[in-house]
């Protein structure tokens, strides 16, 4: 495996695209919590924790079921919960300064 250095100004990116305007929503069903954003009607990024997948219901039930859970499939009720969010104004949408 190649290593190799990452700079202040890298970890900087990575840091802004990752979490830059994240806004953290709880689904109203599990309780999980995500950091979501909007940069369009049509795009929204969730950034889940470590433990958030695990604790999905719908992740949990989907995974028993046989041939398990579709690796990109998203989760109904987290994104009801992240609509909700949206129509009372706490997710902005738009991207600013590229983020």
């Amino acid at each position: 495996m190649t290593s190799f250095r990452v700079g202040d100004a890298t970890r900087a990116d990575q840091e802004l695209y990752t979490h830059a305007r994240m806004v953290e929503v709880s689904c109203g069903t599990c309780g999980t919590v995500v950091g979501v954003k909007k940069n369009s009607d049509q795009h929204t990024s969730i950034q889940w924790g470590e433990d958030g997948v695990s604790t999905c219901r719908e992740f949990a039930e989907s995974a028993a079921r046989p041939g398990g859970r579709a690796v990109y499939a998203p989760c109904p009720r987290l994104a009801l919960s992240i609509d909700a969010a949206v129509d009372a104004g706490r997710i902005e949408i738009g991207a600013i300064d590229g983020y």
